[in-house]
């Protein structure tokens, strides 16, 4: 396993070892300690797998207070992965990251606590799976603007295909209950 570092502090992609031969391939998708003793403290407690078609965009997300930290994997298809850091007094507050991740490299993208999550699918459709190491609180989600110009995104479209609430999200200066940045 490849952990590779993003240009925000904690979030990082994990590149696993694949093994293929005429049959096909194999790898291991979660070893937790595997995961410690690279550092990464990753106790998974839910797992959501969602499907959506080329151009939706889904995010950007944020559960608080109950804070999770997401594994992202994509099971087929590819995406355009964003994470935004929205803890309050952080050096990189507001500053995004993005990944492209496919099912080919079958590589796994890490978000701690106190990032916000959203993506963009590129492919007819993508399946994604989120390990998360809190329970999803429904009442506790926070929808930042996908297309808040503080933080500018490049996103790759113009038009996305959003929900209602991702639709009607929040610009991230605007909230006011934002996780806490330790240091």
């Amino acid at each position: 396993m490849k952990i590779k570092k993003l240009s925000l502090k904690g979030p990082c992609i994990i590149e696993p070892k694949i093994f293929y031969d005429k049959r096909g391939f194999l790898y291991e998708s979660w070893n937790q300690e595997t995961y410690l003793k690279k550092k990464l403290n990753i106790k998974i407690i839910q797992m959501t797998y969602a499907r959506s078609k080329k151009n939706v965009l889904r995010g950007i997300h944020i559960q608080y207070p109950n804070l999770q930290g997401k594994l992202i994997s994509v099971i087929s298809g590819k995406i355009f992965d964003v994470i935004v850091d929205v803890r309050k007094n952080s050096p990189t507050f507001g500053r995004w990251s993005s990944v492209i991740l496919d099912s080919k490299k079958k590589s796994n993208l890490w978000i701690p606590e106190g990032f916000g999550h959203g993506y963009l699918v590129l492919s007819k459709e993508a399946d994604i799976l989120y390990s998360s190491t809190k329970k999803y609180f429904p009442k506790n989600q926070i929808d930042i603007k996908w297309n808040d110009p503080f933080i500018n995104i490049n996103w790759p479209i113009k038009k996305p295909i959003l929900s209602k609430k991702d639709s009607k999200g929040l610009e991230l200066k605007k909230i006011k209950n934002l996780p806490k940045w330790k240091k």
